[in-house]
């Protein structure tokens, strides 16, 4: 500080509307914003999520609607994790290569209804197709295979690819994966398709309402902590950060969001490359759980909290209140 009350008044461009706004550090847009939406079979099908109020699956025809939806507010990117039936999960999550799978349809149907109008971002994991829950192969003892896992990942990029996804975003955790995506997106002549990589996904107790959106729940046999993150750990998202960018990341992911504020900090500050935050289904929840306890006004509690990712650093946020946030921030 080189000023000194009375000269100095840090009060004084708070006195009016105009005046901060004039002073405002952070700027928070619709097209700050990616929108994570849930694909379930069938048509004319909307399934409310009972641990996300507000939020649903949808069939494809609700699917290319909320698209549209999007588009007309702003938004500039919607997020695609499928519900993939019973039926269709097996121990190797075979499902994800299918051309004709959930997430391929769903891809299709967003191209139908918006073209290149808005794009579409892809879930490279094997969870939503596994009987057992786990991101990836497992052997005998359930212990999750990095580089079996690795080849299939690949297949399944380059099938959501050629089905049209803009961005895929591996969310798995296995080491070396961005390195053979990317080349195999290379070598299939996809080079405009980005890789956003879930660099610094934490093993964390906020998930647990996704897993039911996804179907997952239940079916998990032990727990994620071999691949995904130790919440102690900040030095080792930073490693994780610079192998993704090395090996051919456009941009990267730290999940959950509020919780790793810091992380979203140092990885911006140290490697000045796109960052993004995922507001994770239980940071949702707990803003939804409040307002339903008269404990805080929705509208601000959604501002306020996008507008500390912004502040830390995020270049876009995907969080399930993109609409709402979008009409506030149009408004």
């Amino acid at each position: 500080m080189t000023g000194s009350y009375p000269a100095t008044r840090l009060r004084r461009p708070r006195s009016a509307a105009w005046s901060r706004a004039l002073h405002r550090e952070t700027v928070l847009t619709a097209s700050d914003l990616i929108w994570p939406l849930f694909v379930t079979d069938g048509q004319g099908v909307e399934e409310p999520i009972a641990t996300l109020p507000g939020v649903s699956r949808w069939s494809l025809d609700g699917i290319a609607a909320r698209a549209k939806e999007a588009v007309s507010l702003g938004i500039p990117c919607i997020a695609l994790f499928p519900n993939t039936p019973a039926n269709l999960r097996s121990e190797e999550g075979g499902e994800a290569l299918n051309p004709d799978n959930l997430m391929c349809r769903a891809i299709k149907a967003i191209r139908d209804a918006c073209g290149s109008d808005i794009g579409v971002l892809t879930d490279v994991a094997l969870d939503p197709y596994t009987s057992h829950g786990q991101d990836g192969l497992v052997d005998e003892a359930g212990y999750v295979l990095n580089d079996d896992t690795v080849a299939v990942l690949v297949d399944q990029a380059i099938n959501q690819a050629e089905a049209g996804a803009d961005i895929i975003a591996p969310s798995d955790m296995m080491d070396g994966r961005i390195r053979a995506i990317r080349m195999a997106l290379e070598l299939g002549g996809h080079h405009n398709v980005q890789i956003m990589s879930y660099a610094a996904k934490y093993a964390s107790a906020f998930y647990g309402p996704f897993r039911d959106a996804v179907g997952s729940r239940g079916l998990l046999k032990g727990d994620k902590k071999t691949y995904q993150m130790d919440p102690a750990n900040g030095e080792e998202a930073l490693r994780e950060v610079a192998l993704d960018l090395a090996e051919g990341a456009d941009s990267v992911m730290v999940k959950p969001g509020l919780p790793y504020l810091d992380i979203v900090r140092r990885v911006r500050e140290r490697f000045e490359v796109p960052v993004f935050a995922y507001q994770v289904s239980g940071e949702y929840a707990m803003i939804e759980a409040a307002v339903a306890a008269g404990a805080g006004e929705r509208d601000a509690l959604v501002l306020e909290t996008l507008m500390a990712f912004k502040r830390a650093g995020c270049a876009g946020v995907l969080t399930y209140h993109a609409p709402l946030a979008a009409r506030l921030l149009n408004d």
